[in-house]
């Protein structure tokens, strides 16, 4: 049987990165391509704040089409509903009836997920549901995806982790009431290099800034033809 055609939602972090290593190595899907949502006026992955050329740098090592749907700061849920449906209706014209999400355990999420697709007759796939974050975090680690803290919510977490590696270190120094995964919302992620990026991505940690009650660390593309804008 040939493979079904997906879409990976990609958010850049380490949650989907794994999950789309899964869809990989089935033998059931084919990924035609990472949807992402960028921020218009800071031209940064949404919620997460990583700069559009560095998600641009994942899409190429990762050897797959990146489609960006451009939402406003403080985006009204009207809005990104409205954009997202014109992103589907797009892919159901090409055939492609299900989207992939690396969402792990929050009901409340995949329960609105499912009813936005369903509104255009998609269906959504979780290919690591349900999975131990705890052994998430360890099979991350240990399966080579390398990543970095860009984002994270002072309010569960300690601001001075923003920037730090994602490593067997910072698990072991996360309160114990953080999700090792982040899936509250404790923290969000980079991913910098994973098993079947074809380079790894050189970049540094820039300045933290405190905006919207989120430090957000400035994550810097090393390679000269990524030129970092202020």
């Amino acid at each position: 049987m040939s493979k079904k055609p997906i879409v990976m939602c990609w958010s850049g972090g380490k949650d989907s990165a794994f999950a789309l290593g899964e869809l990989l190595r089935s033998g059931e899907w084919e990924v035609v391509e990472l949807l992402t949502t960028v921020t218009e006026t800071y031209d940064r992955i949404s919620m997460h704040g990583v700069r559009r050329e560095l998600l641009e740098a994942q899409a190429t090592a990762i050897n797959l089409p990146l489609k960006q749907i451009l939402i406003p700061p403080q985006c009204v849920n009207e809005t990104y509903q409205s954009r997202m449906k014109e992103a589907c209706l797009a892919y159901k014209a090409r055939g492609i009836t299900h989207m992939a999400f690396g969402d792990l355990f929050l009901e409340d999420i995949r329960s609105y997920r499912d009813q936005q697709l369903a509104q255009v007759d998609m269906t959504a796939i979780y290919p690591i549901w349900g999975y131990n974050t705890t052994q998430l975090a360890r099979d991350v680690i240990e399966d080579g995806y390398k990543a970095m803290l860009c984002c994270i919510d002072p309010a569960k977490i300690p601001a001075n982790f923003c920037g730090c590696d994602y490593s067997e270190e910072l698990l072991a120094a996360l309160p114990e009431t953080c999700d090792p995964c982040g899936e509250n919302g404790e923290f969000h992620s980079f991913v910098w290099d994973a098993p079947y990026f074809a380079q790894p991505i050189p970049c540094h940690i820039g300045e933290a800034v405190l905006r919207d009650n989120f430090w957000f660390c400035d994550i810097l593309p090393d390679s000269p033809s990524m030129k970092a804008s202020a």
